[in-house]
């Protein structure tokens, strides 16, 4: 099930959002990625913690998302684990320490159900190749490295916060973290996918569609990724504001 978030809530679950999709069909669980793909939105940490009381005091088992973190710009990113014992964390060294590609990643677990995610992930991949366990070890050893992607990254942020208000894109969700930014695009199109396709074969400038990851809402937006040079984020503003001012 999806829940569909508003501006009103600063595009997170609210605990009454929750509680209304349990009344309308039990939940299980819920999972909740913060900072966000394929937005870059990231959760206060008091609705984090709003959401997560509400959850367990319902019987939803919380899955907390924190593929992202350490890439948090606007406020810093906070933990479940730090909320609660019984929240399910997810996690892993594809992107903040730049190993994509490694599959790798960790999970902190509830005691009552560790044996079962034991077993689960023992049926389906059996464990990570030695190789990557070893490099991710080394990994942290290089944090320094790290925070100089991330300012690489924040200041691709800021070029394109600058930026793409000039060029056209009035209105785009909080930019807090991740490498994402999503833009509407609804005063140029309805058709996301569309508009990313012309926008690559007439800028040569590659953004994902929004229909890529909402049903409801994705021709509306579409993703723009900034994890790259900045003299590339400067050039690719400037080509959208040619091509969208003609």
């Amino acid at each position: 099930m999806t829940i569909e978030t508003t501006q009103a809530t600063r595009w997170a679950i609210t605990p009454e959002m929750l509680l209304a999709s349990h009344r309308s069909a039990p939940l299980k669980g819920v999972l909740v990625a913060s900072p966000a793909n394929p937005t870059g939105t990231m959760m206060t940490a008091d609705a984090l913690r709003e959401l997560l009381a509400a959850a367990e005091d319902a019987g939803i088992k919380f899955i907390s998302d924190e593929i992202y973190h350490g890439l948090d710009y606007a406020f810093a990113a906070e933990t479940a684990a730090c909320m609660s014992d019984n929240a399910v964390i997810i996690n892993s060294f594809s992107k903040y320490f730049c190993m994509t590609g490694w599959r790798i990643g960790w999970m902190v677990v509830p005691q009552p159900i560790l044996r079962t995610i034991d077993c689960l992930q023992g049926n389906l991949a059996i464990s990570v190749p030695t190789l990557s366990q070893i490099a991710a070890e080394a990994a942290f050893d290089g944090r320094a490295e790290m925070e100089d992607v991330k300012h690489g990254y924040e200041e691709n942020r800021r070029i394109l916060l600058a930026g793409l208000p000039q060029a056209g894109f009035e209105k785009f969700l909080p930019v807090d973290g991740a490498f994402y930014l999503y833009a509407d695009v609804s005063r140029f199109s309805n058709d996301s996918f569309d508009f990313a396709k012309r926008m690559l074969a007439e800028t040569h400038v590659a953004a994902t569609p929004g229909v890529d990851f909402d049903p409801l809402q994705g021709g509306h937006f579409i993703r723009f990724c900034y994890a790259g040079a900045a003299a590339d984020m400067h050039e690719a503003v400037e080509r959208i504001a040619t091509w969208l001012k003609r």
